[in-house]
């Protein structure tokens, strides 16, 4: 026979708390994933019996990331907010330039989607999980391959620094919906979906990115001298495009470029500046 500690009351109280707080410790773990409903509104209990899962954007995995992503660029299709260009030939194109950037890149064991969108804009954005998008003025306005290739690896240098994931966090706090275990994916979504158009990224990313795209250029092979001309040809037409305008300091960028240009560019790079051949490619959107 056993001696049950106490009297039998009290062996029962504590044998409660123990399943409670297993169950707590269960629910967090479940926690960790998507969702459909918001975790502050539902109990527990029913958030174990559901199986609803949230994301936890202070402790978010590359496959939640990815998968937010896929929703975003979804929401954006779907909604109209953005026109996929459908061309066959130039989606490989731009497809093959990025790919070659981004397994060079600080981050390279994601996937990627480079997509090219219908807009005489000269404009270029990312958001998380891997989703580069250009617009065909831009690709209409660079000369060479190089220039295209410095705006693409610029992007990944916003998913290789997690920037969308931080910017996403700070707004989920700053508009009060950070629950217990997390926010809802179709919250998510939509703030993703905000931050990829309308929010800036802060300087000091901007200049991470920069570097990084610089840095991922050379190692692919890329004249680095690209992303320099491009920006200055941009800044020096008196009305910076939408991609530069929402990035802050312009100017000082192109100084920060060709400092990095002068020091640390890789002498064997020099891929991409046939301008011929470049214009070649691109006709259809001139």
């Amino acid at each position: 026979m056993f001696n049950l500690p106490g009297s039998w009351p009290e062996f029962r109280k504590k044998v409660r708390r123990r399943v409670a707080y297993a169950l707590i410790t269960l629910i967090t773990v479940v926690g960790i994933g998507t969702a459909t409903a918001q975790p502050s509104h539902a109990g527990w209990l029913d958030l174990l019996i559901n199986g609803v899962r949230v994301y936890q954007l202070s402790n978010m995995s590359d496959s939640q990331e990815v998968d937010l992503g896929g929703g975003i660029n979804r929401q954006l299709i779907e909604s109209g907010q953005i026109r996929l260009f459908n061309n066959s030939g130039l989606n490989s194109y731009v497809d093959g330039i990025g790919q070659t950037l981004a397994g060079v890149s600080d981050r390279p064991n994601i996937p990627y989607t480079f997509l090219i969108v219908e807009d005489e804009a000269v404009n270029a954005f990312a958001t998380m999980g891997g989703y580069v998008y250009i617009t065909t003025g831009l690709m209409a306005a660079a000369d060479n391959e190089a220039e295209l290739a410095g705006v693409v690896g610029h992007e990944i240098g916003h998913i290789a620094g997690r920037h969308a994931v931080q910017q996403m966090r700070q707004a989920a706090i700053t508009q009060g919906i950070t629950g217990a275990l997390g926010v809802d994916r179709a919250r998510l979504v939509n703030i993703g979906t905000q931050i990829a158009l309308q929010q800036p990224a802060s300087r000091s990313d901007v200049y991470e990115a920069v570097r990084h795209g610089f840095y991922s250029m050379g190692r692919a092979g890329y004249d680095q001298t690209g992303m320099v001309s491009f920006m200055q040809k941009l800044v020096r037409s008196g009305a910076p495009p939408e991609f530069l305008s929402t990035h802050p300091d312009a100017s000082n960028r192109v100084t920060s470029l060709q400092s990095l240009d002068n020091s640390e560019a890789i002498q064997g790079a020099t891929f991409g500046t046939n301008e011929s051949e470049y214009a070649n490619t691109v006709s259809s959107l001139r």
